[in-house]
């Protein structure tokens, strides 16, 4: 039903990342509108005018992002004049709005901004509250084209606040529900064949989508309807059906980054933690630190990348880094323990391992990492992990593992 188009230069070379279409695309989801074309195209008179009559062949609503500021680069209102058959005129709102926003600003409005003024003639003008650029909203044979400024906070009020009311006013969609399940630790082909039984039974309504990251897989359930009751038992039917398959790895069941999973669950329990960071550098405190609230459970982090430094400060012996290397069990256990004395903590995650690209060897290849985990009454539970050979990757996987597995531990009485 609906095709976004993103306009600019920018977009195709890569100096600018189109986050509004995937912004645009989740709320219009939320709304009930499905979204099943999304295109970017250069600042192009013809470019922009193809991915238009493309557009509005297919889809009832096409909305439409950037072209509109001052400069010549600027031509999306002209090729909206052409494909409606229609021409520019000024309208004094707009222009009363642009005054308004730029006093103080500039000390006289120049040609260029007057400009702005000029909308076609079609078009219902829909006030820009942020900035100078209105947006246009044309309808025809019972379809609309919307076009929004590129400004993402600009198009952003213009769509919560106008066009998505105006849009559910117009076309009274019906409901989208999504479900997400975070399942861990088995890889995609893996997880498909052990779920086949499963996706035979699922109801022809619900849709499914294996989503794969380093170490995980979002399985994505999606239907739609109009009874939203209906609609969200249907789908909690599904998900609680895989429990007695794979239950021992679902982590989560919305669509949440790792730490913010971990934040909502290591607040509810009162606990505080600590961390002993080698391999991962500090990465992993940066997980939980991006988590607001963090300060309510997190200590803090050593991040004790020498060998010095692990012997020093956490009291890991010489000798068992001198007979098992720092990447080994005894080695992060004693960190993990290390920890908890220094910082008064709870809980501790113990890190060290070999990201990479350089440093493996044929006994412990790049991407061996051990963990371990310390918890009250001094336990300690450690484990070994054979990830990849690409240190980025390796660094990120570690991070989100270490967190979801403390998780796992914690709720099965382990620690």
């Amino acid at each position: 039903m609906v095709e976004i188009i993103t306009i600019g230069d920018e977009l195709l070379i890569g100096q600018v990342v189109d986050t509004n279409s995937a912004w645009m695309a989740r709320e219009l989801n939320q709304a009930g509108f499905e979204v099943n074309r999304i295109t970017s195209v250069s600042d192009r008179k013809e470019e922009i005018q193809e991915a238009l009559e493309s557009a509005a062949r297919r889809a009832k609503i096409v909305l439409m992002t950037g072209g509109l500021g001052p400069t010549r680069d600027d031509i999306t209102k002209q090729t909206l004049c052409d494909f409606f058959n229609t021409r520019l005129v000024f309208n004094e709102e707009v222009y009363n709005d642009i005054r308004e926003f730029l006093k103080g600003r500039v000390k006289n409005i120049n040609q260029l901004n007057r400009d702005q003024a000029m909308v076609p003639e079609k078009c219902m003008v829909i006030r820009n509250k942020l900035g100078t650029a209105p947006v246009m909203w044309f309808e025809y044979n019972n379809s609309v084209v919307v076009s929004m400024p590129g400004v993402p906070a600009e198009m952003k009020l213009a769509m919560t606040d106008e066009i998505i009311p105006r849009l559910k006013e117009k076309y009274e969609p019906g409901v989208i529900i999504h479900k997400t399940v975070l399942i861990y630790n088995i890889p995609e082909a893996v997880l498909a064949e052990k779920l086949t039984g499963w996706e035979e039974q699922l109801p022809d309504e619900i849709k499914l989508a294996y989503l794969p990251a380093p170490g995980r897989v979002r399985l994505r359930l999606t239907t739609r309807g109009n009874d939203p009751d209906a609609l969200r038992k249907s789908i909690q039917k599904a998900v609680d059906a895989l429990y007695p398959i794979v239950g021992e790895n679902i982590y989560g069941e919305e669509d949440q980054p790792a730490s913010e999973i971990f934040a909502n669950y290591f607040r509810s329990t009162g606990k505080t933690i600590a961390l002993a960071e080698s391999c991962s550098g500090g990465y992993l405190a940066h997980l939980i630190t991006m988590v607001p609230g963090s300060s309510d459970y997190f200590k803090g982090s050593m991040v004790t990348y020498s060998n010095d430094l692990k012997i020093n400060i956490l009291g890991v012996k010489p000798e068992d880094i001198e007979n098992y290397g720092a990447v080994s069990r005894q080695v992060v256990e004693q960190m993990a323990l290390g920890a908890v004395r220094i910082a008064e903590s709870d809980y501790a995650i113990a890190i060290s391992g070999i990201a990479g690209p350089g440093g493996g060897s044929e006994e412990k290849p790049v991407g061996t990492v051990w963990m371990a985990w310390a918890g009250p009454g001094n336990k300690v539970v450690s484990k070994e992990f054979r990830f990849g050979k690409e240190r980025e990757r390796n660094i990120v996987q570690t991070s989100e593992t270490a967190l979801i597995e403390l998780m796992r531990l914690m709720k099965q009485g382990i620690l």
